[in-house]
């Protein structure tokens, strides 16, 4: 336990009765408190309480009344330009949205236009192949040769060529 002694003048306060002003005085409190500080009174000074008497120009001493800092003068600005301002950005992003939101669906649709083209052109091109692999199949063009007069060569020919290779051509059928 800490035991301190106060000055004899000093009273003693219990915890109860401690003051929670951060140390300053009820004095001090009230005087905070009774001071004006809105308008243009703010700007005057305190009365009733004066510096130490100075002595003025013909000798006699004045009573000065104390001077302090006042608060900034309250700033208020005007609403209505603010309040239209907020207002014509909130109307700019909703209209923004809107042309934003159309322009979306409007492509939505295209591309929904151009996958069916898509598909249509593929089912196209699958069967252009199938027919083209069934025409070029072995079978099919000795069918068409057949219908075009054609012959099956039996045998072939070999040419002999100048440098001694053999070329392999048809020979005629018989």
């Amino acid at each position: 336990m800490n035991v301190t002694t106060l000055p004899a003048d000093r009273p003693r306060r219990t915890q109860q009765g401690a003051s929670r002003s951060g140390g300053r005085t009820t004095a001090q409190q009230a005087e905070q408190n009774d001071a004006p500080t809105i308008g243009a009174t703010a700007l005057q000074p305190e009365r009733g309480t004066t510096q130490p008497a100075q002595p003025g120009r013909d000798g006699r001493e004045e009573q000065r009344p104390r001077l302090r800092v006042a608060p900034p003068a309250p700033v208020s600005a005007p609403r209505a330009p603010f309040v239209a301002l907020v207002l014509v950005l909130v109307l700019i992003g909703v209209i923004g949205i809107l042309v934003l939101n159309t322009r979306i669906a409007e492509n939505a649709f295209k591309l929904d236009a151009l996958r069916t083209k898509q598909s249509t052109l593929d089912r196209d091109e699958e069967r252009l192949r199938s027919d083209l692999a069934s025409k070029e199949s072995p079978v099919t063009l000795a069918s068409r040769a057949k219908q075009l007069g054609l012959v099956p060569s039996r045998t072939p020919a070999f040419l002999l060529l100048p440098d001694g290779t053999k070329l392999e051509m048809p020979g005629p059928s018989k």
